[in-house]
């Protein structure tokens, strides 16, 4: 077994807190140039690709006047492989393997709107970090978010 970490290709993805979503989508969309990805209205967020959806996404999430109660999260790019033996390289150094929810978890989740293969831990600070492959295959919103290999048996 490895100690040392899969290769990180990048940033994948940042996150930001807006008082006004609808505004802020404008912004981004309008001004920006950013290709609106998708909106989740009940949960008062937007995304946005940067580039294409394997380089790069932007989140908007509305606070509205109250103060914030979310930790930051960063989500970092890497290959399939790479994902799938970060839960086994984070166990090694003590880190909990969490899914989407933020549940102990050894296996990646699909977010099959995307879809991606992602894998969840939290850093010292309890802040989200999320390990990310866009998958190529085509988005299947009806599977939702599930473990990996739920989604290769379908």
């Amino acid at each position: 077994m490895t100690t040392s970490m899969p290769h990180i290709d990048g940033l994948y993805e940042t996150h930001l807190t807006v008082a006004d979503l609808t505004r802020s989508i404008a912004f981004y969309r309008d001004v920006v140039g950013l290709e609106l990805a998708k909106t989740f209205a009940e949960r008062r967020i937007a995304f946005f690709w940067i580039n294409d959806k394997k380089t790069g996404m932007l989140g908007l999430w509305e606070t509205g006047s109250g103060p914030l109660r979310m930790h930051l999260h960063v989500a970092l790019r890497m290959s399939v492989a790479g994902v799938l033996a970060s839960a086994a390289t984070l166990q090694a150094h003590g880190v909990t393997p969490l899914g989407f929810h933020g549940e102990p978890s050894s296996e990646p989740v699909v977010l099959s709107w995307m879809p991606a293969l992602s894998q969840y831990f939290a850093d010292p600070d309890g802040h989200s970090i999320e390990f990310i492959a866009v998958l190529d295959d085509a988005p299947d919103e009806a599977f939702g978010i599930g473990p990996y290999s739920v989604w290769l048996a379908r």
